[in-house]
């Protein structure tokens, strides 16, 4: 009898031990799904916070009508959690989302997160203003803002293998007056490499890796955290990431030229020109913007393919009475390191009600920064490489399942939780033919 309650004290220490195991180990990566809101709206944008305030996962991403233009992330935040919807800026920095008691919030789909019913929140204080607040004002490029104070909260993502992974303490914006062009999400989520982004949060056991595949509108997208995050294989091209000293927090790419089918339109000789970085690539933005003395040669070439009648649109869009993108060129933006991109008819033009197309490659002004918006980044899987400094682009079905990548550690840890089942039975059945 002793012998029997000794077996079962080992199994029970030893399954304890396992489980313990398993479970206290990080993930280093993992996925969620995305929703798409279309919207012609721009989100790089500028900050203004307090200075002291400065493994692999997948997720989902959906698209939306309603919002500005991005994909949204579902997360939760706060004890008991609350869901809400936000779109995944690489653009921007801060996570926040609209709080009780709202001054001035617009309408969203979910209902606005109330911080006195979570057990988990907590202000952060600060010593230059009146009240110790932190708060923050962040105004975008589209002139949607936010304004609010910054706390510490719990913050939970589910991955699509139904796992949680659970960020507590996470410095998050809570906006009190806010307002956007486009409305139903409830924030945004910053991906850049400020130090309050979700990605920098996260810390180093996600190394420093982000990925996201972008369908088009009503089919399901991916986002990538950590080891899931890596895009290699067949098709992959890679191009430096670039990181201005003026502006730290944006991903900088360099855009060498660009091609309308044969016809190579260098930056070289132009205003545009750069060897460190010319063009920001953007998640939250929709449509991509050149400079207008840069852009305008890109038109005329455009122009001197296409033989449809002109029609006349918003915002001096180039724009043509059919219902066949055939008639379009293709375009190909050329980026440092030979990385080029050859961009389908639906990554540079757009339908218009079936009565006009529309070339979606915007000219602005001299002074605004150029952007790589995710219209034009749609069947491609994108990777940021923060550690290497690569920022990665492979010709992928993002509405198409995706194989996930197998975690090594998740392998020997499912390994040895089986061994350790194993060895446990083994003793006990010794135990009893012992007895």
């Amino acid at each position: 009898m002793m012998s029997m309650a000794l077996s079962l004290q080992i199994i029970t220490a030893l399954l304890f031990i396992t489980v313990v195991t398993v479970s206290s180990s990080p993930p280093d990566g993992f996925t969620m799904d995305l929703i798409h809101r279309r919207s012609n709206s721009s989100s790089t944008g500028r900050s203004n916070t307090y200075d002291q305030l400065r493994s692999s996962p997948y997720a989902d991403v959906i698209f939306d009508t309603a919002s500005r233009g991005g994909y949204l992330m579902k997360l939760q935040i706060g004890t008991p959690p609350v869901e809400i919807e936000a779109v995944i800026d690489t653009g921007s920095e801060v996570i926040w989302t609209q709080c009780l008691p709202c001054l001035n919030c617009y309408h969203q789909r979910n209902p606005i997160f109330d911080p006195s019913k979570s057990s988990t929140y907590k202000d952060l204080r600060c010593n230059n203003t009146p009240d110790h607040s932190c708060v923050y004002d962040i105004v975008y490029a589209d002139q949607s803002y936010s304004l609010g104070s910054f706390a510490t909260e719990t913050v939970t993502m589910k991955s699509t293998s139904g796992h949680s992974y659970v960020m507590p303490k996470t410095i998050i914006g809570c906006s009190h007056n806010s307002s956007v062009h486009r409305r139903s999400y409830s924030g945004i989520v910053g991906l850049n490499l400020g130090p309050l982004s979700l990605v920098s949060q996260m810390g180093k056991h996600m190394q420093g890796a982000i990925s996201y595949c972008f369908s088009p509108e009503g089919r399901t997208s991916k986002i990538n955290f950590g080891s899931n995050a890596i895009v290699s294989g067949e098709g992959t091209v890679s191009t430096t990431m670039f990181i201005h000293k003026e502006k730290p927090a944006f991903y900088y790419l360099n855009l060498d030229a660009v091609s309308i089918e044969e016809t190579r339109i260098e930056t070289l000789g132009t205003p545009f020109h750069a060897v460190d970085g010319n063009i920001i690539i953007d998640s939250g933005s929709t449509f991509t913007t050149l400079p207008a003395s840069y852009c305008s040669l890109v038109r005329e070439a455009v122009e001197r393919v296409v033989t449809a009648e002109r029609v006349p649109s918003q915002h001096d869009m180039l724009c043509y009475k059919t219902d066949t993108m055939d008639i379009f060129p293709v375009i190909t933006m050329h980026f440092s390191g030979g990385a080029d991109l050859v961009l389908g008819k639906n990554n540079t033009y757009m339908d218009i009600n079936g009565e006009a197309i529309c070339l979606i490659v915007i000219c602005g002004s001299t002074e605004e920064e150029a952007i790589f918006g995710n219209k034009a980044q749609n069947n491609f899987l994108v990777g940021y490489d923060l550690f290497s400094r690569l920022v990665s682009f492979k010709p992928t079905d993002c509405g198409v399942t995706q194989d996930i990548p197998i975690d090594d550690d998740s392998i020997s840890a499912a390994s040895l939780f089986q061994f350790n089942i194993k060895f446990v039975l083994f003793i006990f059945v010794l135990s009893l033919i012992r007895l």
